[in-house]
C-alpha cells in the first residue's frame, strides 16, 4: 500500500505539471503558426477532391483582355461589355460580379447605366462592397439600403468598419443583393476562412456570398447560433473554417471572352460553343485574374489562387453543408488531460525504453489518426497541443523516471540479479510492490540442498581448498537454480536455500524446483572431477523441497533487508534435506510438493514422518527422476520396492522383509530397502510396535 501511494502521488505530481504546463503553452497562441500548417496538410492530403456542378467561375484574365484590345478595346473595358454577358447568364439562380464599380466610368455615365439596365433586366446579380475604417456621411440612398438589412448579430471587433464604398447608383440601384468583399488572412497570410458578416456602425453587413442567403430568407440566428437553410453553420470567431476541395479544377472555368464572344454571336443568331442554357440554375462568379488586376491569395491547397476562387468555396460549403467545424477546446483539455495522466503511468510502470517507445507511437498515432477521421467528416480538432502535451509529458516522465527511478531501480537489479534470474528482476522493476517491506503471503516451493558429511571432509582440508570446495559447489548449484527461475535465498555454511513462487508465481514452480534438484546432482560429476584435479575427495549432496504457504518479502531493517521467506514450510523443506541421512537417499520431496508433478516425475514413497517439533506427520517421497529418462533396472528396482512397501503398510512383515531382501539381492546400496528390511525384522521380533508404527519420528534436525 505505501509503494502504491508513492507510486500514485508520482503519477499525480507528473501528471498535474504536465497538464498545467501543456495548456498554458496552448492558450499562450505560440502553437498557432504550428497548427496553421497541420491545417494544411489535413486539407491538402485528407479534403477530398469534390468537383462542383453547380458553381462556374468566369475568369476575365490575360487572354480575354488580350483578344478584345484587337477588336480596339482597351483596358480598362467600358462597363457596357459586360452587360451582354450579364444577360447571356440570365439563366442562372445568381451572378456575383466581383468587379468594384465604386467610381463612375470613364466613359461617362451612359456607360454605367447600360451595365445597370443588363442588370435590372437579368435580376440575379450581386455586386461587392468595400469597408473602410475611414470615418464617412452616408447619404440617403445608401443608409436606406442598409436599413434594410434585418439581422443583428454580435460582430467580433476586427470585422467591425466605419464606412462603406457603394457602387455608383446607376449600378447599385437594380442589384439583387450587396455584401462585402473584405478577406482577412491568418497570421501566416494564408486564406483557410472567411467572415460572414461585419459591422458598420450600428448596421449588420453580410459577406458578398451572404447576400445571396440573406437575400432568400434563409438566414437565421438562434441563441446566437447562424442558421442557413435550416442547417447549422459553425462559426469561430465570426469566421466560417473553408473546406477546399483538392482537385484541380473543382469548380468549371470559363474565360470572359469566350462568353462575351457566344452572347455576340446568339444575337446574331449563330451557332455558339457554350449555350445560354449551360448556365440555367447555376452560381457564376465573374472576378479579375489577369496580372496585375488582382493579388494571388495562398490558400491551404494552393499558394496562388484568385480571391474569386475562396469565395466560390465558401458558397460552396454553405450550399453543401460542409464547411468546417472546429471541435470546442473542452475536449483539447480533455486529451491533453488524458494524455498527461497515461504517459507517466506508462513510464513510470513498465520502465522499458522499447514500451515507452511503443506508447508513444500508438498515441501518436491515435492523434493523427482521431485528427483525420474527424477532418474527414469535417471536424478539425487541433493536433499540435495534444502533441505537444504527449512530447513534453514523455520527456519529463522519462528523465523524472531516469534521475529518480532509475537510482531505484539499479540498487534493486544491483540487488537482486545476484541470486535470482534476470527476467524476475526484470518483472520485479516493473512490479516494485511485489517487494514491499514486511513480506506476502504466498505459497512458495522451498529448496534446500547441503554437502553431505561437510564436517568430516573440511577437518581433512586446509582452509583454502575448504573455500575453493564450498565456492565450486555453491557457485554451481547457484547457477543451475537461477537457470531454473528459482531465487537464491541465503548460504548457510555449506547449504544453499533457494525458492519458487515469490516473486512471480506459476504454475510450474515445484516441476522448476524438481528440475533443478535432478540437474545438480548430474552436475556432481563436474563438481568432483575438479575437486579431484585439487586433491579433494568427491563430494555428495543431499536435497530437501517442500510446497507450502509462507511469508515472502523484504525481512529486515531499514538499513539491511533480505528478501527471503519465512515459515514452517522453510523449516519443514530443511528438516526433509536432513531425512536423507536416515534413508541414505539424494533428493527427498514432500507430499505437497509431489502432488504437483507426480506427471512428469518417477519417486518413490519413503513412508510417513514427523520432523522435530512437530506432531503432524507429512509423507515423503524419494525423487528418482524424470519420467521415460529412467534405466529398466531402475524400473524394476522400484516395482519391487512398491510392492514390499505396499506389504510393509498392510503389516505383512514376513511377506515385506522376503521382497525387500530379494531386493538387496540384486541392488545391495538401495538404501530405502535396507531401512525398510530392518523395520520389518524389528517388528517380527516385536522391538518397536506402537500404536503408531507407520510414523517414523526424526529426533534430530
Amino acid at each position: 500500500m505505501q509503494l502504491q501511494k508513492k507510486f500514485l502521488k508520482r503519477i499525480f505530481i507528473l501528471g498535474s505539471t504536465s497538464f498545467i504546463v501543456s495548456v498554458i503553452i496552448f492558450l499562450s497562441g505560440i502553437l498557432k503558426l504550428f497548427e496553421f500548417k497541420v491545417y494544411d496538410l489535413l486539407s491538402i492530403y485528407i479534403n477530398p477532391p469534390n468537383i462542383s456542378d453547380r458553381v462556374c467561375l468566369i475568369y476575365v484574365d490575360q487572354n480575354s483582355i488580350t483578344e478584345l484590345s484587337k477588336q480596339g478595346i482597351t483596358w480598362p473595358w467600358p462597363r457596357q461589355i459586360y452587360a451582354p454577358v450579364i444577360e447571356y447568364l440570365s439563366e442562372a439562380d445568381a451572378i456575383f460580379l466581383d468587379i468594384l464599380f465604386t467610381e463612375n466610368s470613364s466613359y461617362g455615365v451612359e456607360d454605367d447605366k447600360i451595365l445597370g439596365d443588363a442588370i435590372k433586366k437579368t435580376k440575379n446579380v450581386y455586386l461587392p462592397l468595400v469597408l473602410s475604417k475611414e470615418e464617412k456621411i452616408f447619404i440617403n440612398s445608401e443608409e436606406k439600403y442598409l436599413k434594410n438589412i434585418p439581422l443583428k448579430i454580435s460582430i467580433p471587433p476586427r470585422f467591425q468598419y466605419n464606412s462603406i464604398g457603394f457602387p455608383v447608383d446607376e449600378v447599385r440601384e437594380n442589384a439583387k443583393g450587396l455584401g462585402s468583399v473584405s478577406i482577412l488572412p491568418d497570421e501566416d497570410g494564408v486564406y483557410r476562412r472567411i467572415p460572414l458578416f461585419f459591422k458598420v456602425r450600428e448596421y449588420t453587413i453580410p459577406n458578398f456570398i451572404m447576400s445571396y442567403f440573406v437575400n432568400k430568407n434563409a438566414v437565421k440566428f438562434k441563441n446566437d447560433k447562424l442558421f442557413i437553410n435550416n442547417a447549422q453553420i459553425a462559426l469561430k470567431d465570426g469566421s466560417v473554417l473553408l473546406k477546399y476541395s483538392t482537385h484541380k479544377q473543382p469548380f468549371t472555368v470559363l474565360p470572359f471572352i469566350e462568353i462575351f464572344d457566344a452572347s455576340v454571336k446568339a444575337s446574331k443568331n449563330q451557332d455558339t460553343h457554350i449555350k445560354k442554357n449551360f448556365f440555367k440554375d447555376k452560381v457564376v462568379f465573374i472576378g479579375l485574374t489577369a496580372a496585375g488586376l488582382f493579388d494571388l491569395k495562398p490558400m491551404p491547397v494552393s499558394s496562388t489562387t484568385p480571391g474569386l476562387f475562396i469565395h466560390a468555396t465558401a458558397f460552396e460549403n454553405i450550399m453543401n453543408k460542409n464547411s468546417i467545424t472546429t471541435a470546442p477546446a473542452v475536449y483539447i483539455f480533455i486529451f491533453i488531460l488524458f494524455i498527461s495522466y497515461l504517459i507517466p503511468y506508462i513510464v513510470l510502470k513498465q520502465h522499458s525504453l522499447k514500451i515507452n517507445i511503443l506508447a508513444f507511437i500508438i498515441l501518436l498515432l491515435t492523434i493523427v489518426l482521431l485528427g483525420i477521421f474527424l477532418f474527414r467528416i469535417s471536424i478539425y480538432l487541433q493536433l499540435t497541443p495534444m502533441f505537444v502535451s504527449l512530447v513534453f509529458t514523455s520527456i519529463t516522465s522519462s528523465l523524472y523516471s531516469y534521475a529518480v527511478e532509475g537510482r531505484e531501480r539499479s540498487f534493486i537489479k544491483r540487488t537482486f540479479t545476484q541470486y535470482m534470474d534476470s527476467r524476475i528482476v526484470d518483472y520485479l522493476l516493473k512490479n516494485p510492490e511485489y517487494i514491499k517491506p514486511g513480506g506476502q503471503k504466498k505459497t512458495v516451493t522451498v529448496f534446500f540442498a547441503d554437502i553431505a558429511d561437510f564436517t568430516t571432509i573440511s577437518e581433512s582440508l586446509s582452509p583454502e581448498k575448504t573455500a575453493f570446495m564450498l565456492h565450486q559447489v555453491l557457485d554451481c548449484l547457484s547457477k543451475v537454480i537461477i537457470e531454473h527461475y528459482g531465487i537464491v535465498d541465503k548460504y548457510i555454511g555449506d547449504c544453499i536455500m533457494a525458492f519458487w513462487g515469490a516473486p512471480v508465481q506459476t504454475p510450474e514452480d515445484e516441476t522448476n524446483a524438481c528440475n533443478t534438484a535432478i540437474k545438480c546432482i548430474e552436475k556432481l560429476k563436474e563438481i568432483n572431477k575438479e575437486l579431484t584435479a585439487k586433491g579433494i575427495q568427491g563430494i555428495k549432496i543431499r536435497i530437501g523441497i517442500h510446497t507450502g504457504d509462507a511469508i515472502v518479502g523484504n525481512i529486515g531493517s531499514d538499513r539491511l533487508f533480505n528478501y527471503t521467506v519465512v515459515g514452517d514450510t522453510v523449516n519443514i523443506a530443511s528438516r526433509l534435506e536432513s531425512v536423507n541421512k536416515y534413508f541414505k537417499t539424494s533428493i527427498i520431496v514432500s507430499e505437497d510438493t509431489m502432488s504437483k508433478i507426480s506427471d512428469n516425475f518417477i519417486a518413490r514413497e519413503l513412508g510417513l514422518i514427523t520432523v522435530k517439533g512437530k506432531t503432524k506427520p507429512i509423507r515423503i517421497f524419494e525423487l528418482i527422476g524424470k519420467k521415460n529418462t529412467i534405466s529398466d533396472k531402475q524400473e524394476i528396482l522400484l516395482q519391487k520396492y512398491n510392492s514390499g512397501f505396499k506389504l510393509y503398510n498392510e503389516k505383512k512383515w514376513f511377506e515385506a522383509r522376503d521382497v525387500f531382501s530379494s531386493i538387496l539381492k540384486d541392488f545391495p546400496e538401495d538404501e530405502p530397502s535396507k531401512f525398510y528390511m530392518k523395520k520389518c525384522e524389528d517388528f517380527i521380533s516385536g522391538s518397536g510396535l506402537t500404536k503408531d508404527w507407520h510414523i517414523i519420528k526424526m529426533e534430530e534436525k
